[in-house]
């Protein structure tokens, strides 16, 4: 959902990078180990209060930490969409039939998600995530279209 970037100021809130269109349905974080208090939009992310923090030093602690619901607390998918977590980690095969290894991260850099592949040898190429790309993609797999394959 988020990971924690930083402190902010000297009452215990945090910094967020925010992965999803909005937080505010979510109160219960890491299996309940922290319990968001209060968000607001700040100028290098969202600015958070948790229950559970209550100075600098354990807010900058909690820097790198990444924040999780479990996957029954998120909404149901439309035609077409995925989740990060269902993608990362799937074996990625070529429209002919090569295997290519996995993906191993999903970027984004503003126009739209952009797969990370890793070879079996470890190198690394990237295929945007659409229909041209990947035609096809499943629990198990996804197809990438040979013209895509560096």
């Amino acid at each position: 959902m988020a990971v924690i970037i930083g402190a902010h100021g000297i009452t215990g809130e945090v910094r967020l990078k925010v992965f999803a269109d909005d937080l505010s349905d979510y109160r219960s974080f890491n299996g309940g180990a922290l319990t968001l208090k209060s968000a607001r939009d700040g100028s290098n992310g969202v600015i958070a209060r948790f229950a559970e923090v209550t100075d600098r030093n354990g807010a900058e602690a909690l820097r790198g930490t990444e924040l999780t619901v479990p996957r029954s607390a998120l909404p149901p998918l439309e035609e077409g969409e995925y989740y990060h977590a269902d993608i990362i980690g799937l074996s990625a095969i070529a429209s002919d039939g090569e295997e290519l290894g996995h993906v191993a991260l999903i970027e984004n850099f503003g126009a739209g998600d952009v797969l990370e592949i890793e070879r079996p040898d470890g190198r690394r190429f990237m295929v945007p995530m659409n229909a041209q790309a990947v035609p096809e993609w499943s629990q198990d797999r996804l197809i990438v279209d040979r013209a895509f394959i560096a």
